[in-house]
């Protein structure tokens, strides 16, 4: 049994390794410092939104080739120097752990609540909140709406924020 799994574990590694092989590796890298948790890629074929200092406004488009220069996008041609900025909310990973411990400190105030007022109806017939559990779940639900608005929104091509483009292309 152990040597049937080995050999389906071998044969998936060596098919992800071919599959990886296929496909071009070039990406536009959004840096902030030495911290590799601070990076942000973006590879071809996926959309960015950038403000540009020629323009002034966000623009959202597909990046459809890199040169060592140059980031060919489907409706324009930049240098990483003319970006001002860049949207990155939906693509920065420090957003969805915001996102997830927004929405359990939320949602335990929430339920912390509903459950409190339910077994109060359940037990005496009438709506009430104990004071303790109605000052942790108020705690709760205000520290979970105070988290709302806080998000990693753009990345500012200033200071020690780099936009450097990568290219990781085997030889022909």
């Amino acid at each position: 049994m152990k040597a049937i799994n080995l050999l389906i574990f071998t044969i998936f590694l060596t098919i992800l390794s071919f599959s990886s092989y296929a496909q071009s590796k070039d990406f536009l890298l959004l840096k902030r410092g030495s911290n590799t948790k601070t990076q942000i890629r973006f590879y071809i074929g996926e959309p960015i939104t950038y403000k540009s200092a020629k323009l002034g406004y966000y623009i959202t488009d597909v990046i459809k080739d890199l040169n060592d220069n140059y980031i060919y996008l489907s409706e324009n041609i930049l240098s990483p120097d003319d970006i001002l900025e860049i949207d990155i909310r939906r693509k920065d990973p420090r957003n969805s752990t915001l996102r997830n411990i927004n929405a359990l400190v939320l949602g335990s105030g929430v339920i912390l609540l509903g459950v409190e007022s339910i077994n109060s109806i359940y037990q005496t017939g009438e709506f009430s909140i104990d004071r303790g559990v109605g000052v942790i779940g108020g705690i709760l639900t205000g520290t979970g709406l105070a988290l709302l608005p806080i998000r990693y929104k753009t990345f500012k091509n200033q200071g020690r924020n780099r936009i450097q483009i990568i290219q990781m292309r085997l030889p022909d």
